[in-house]
Formats: structure tokens, sequence, C-alpha cells
């Protein structure tokens, strides 16, 4: 994943933030992003923190094979470390869009992607003097905020 996904169109007006190689699930990731997608950045940011405190779900849509039900969510989970990292990134875009005059107030997470990242390898002795590989995946997140028309 080199650059943004998604430039914008021309004239209009928007707030990139990128967070690569982070140390977080890219499953996990992807619904969490699904979930912020579209929302105002009150909105977005406000969820991301009730995730993190355990206090609401993160619907899981394509990636909820055994996941258990919530009251609020259906199938769904507290992915706190994910909603940490996302927080993180969804603050930078933040601080992009004030850096750039924009109103943010009026701010709407436009684009929420996620891609796969580079696989950390690791091995985990076992019995015997056999090994297991114990490898550790990371997750390019990429943000984008728009001005919502009014």
């Amino acid at each position: 994943m080199k650059g943004y996904t998604y430039a914008g169109k021309k004239g209009k007006a928007v707030a990139r933030a990128r967070g690569l190689e982070m140390h977080i699930s890219p499953k996990k990731t992807y619904e969490v992003l699904n979930a912020i997608r579209g929302r105002t950045l009150e909105e977005a940011r406000s969820f991301l923190e009730e995730v993190a405190a355990l206090k609401r779900p993160v619907p899981f849509r394509r990636y909820n094979q055994e996941v258990a039900h919530k009251p609020q969510a259906g199938p769904g989970r507290f992915p706190v470390k994910v909603a940490e990292r996302v927080l993180e990134v969804l603050g930078n875009a933040e601080a992009n869009a004030e850096y750039e005059g924009m109103d943010t107030d009026r701010l709407v997470v436009e684009v929420a992607a996620a891609a796969r990242g580079q696989i950390l390898k690791a091995v985990m002795p076992r019995a015997h003097g056999r090994a297991t590989n114990w490898n550790e995946q990371t997750t390019h997140v990429e943000i984008v905020l728009a001005e919502r028309e009014k």
C-alpha cells in the first residue's frame, strides 16, 4: 500500500491520515472501520471511545463465525486495541483538517480503509526439538475526512 487509496474530487477539500504497519488484527480492523464509515467525526470518536471502554460492541458483519451475540449489535465483539489505534489515526486526520482550515463540526468519515500489512515472522519452541510458527499480522489503516454538504 503506497500512498493513499483515495485522492478526493477536484475542488473538494479532504483531510487524510494513515497508520502503517500497526500491530492490530486486519479482520477486526475491517469491522471497526465499517462501523465508523459515513459517521460524523464526533459520532465516530464517541463510538470508538465506548468500544475501548467496553460499553458498546462493534457489530461483526463479515468475520462473524462463532461470534457471540451482543444485545446492541447482534454478532459482535469489543476490539479494544483496534479501537484505540483507529482513534489515534482519526485524531491525526482531525489535526490535518484543522491545519487545512476545514470546519471540524461538519467533518464526516468519507473513507475508512484497511489493508493487510507485513507479517512479522517468529517461532515458538515446542517439545522434542520442534517449533511452531508464531507470526504477528500488521495492518495499514487509512481515514479520509471531508466536509458534509449543507
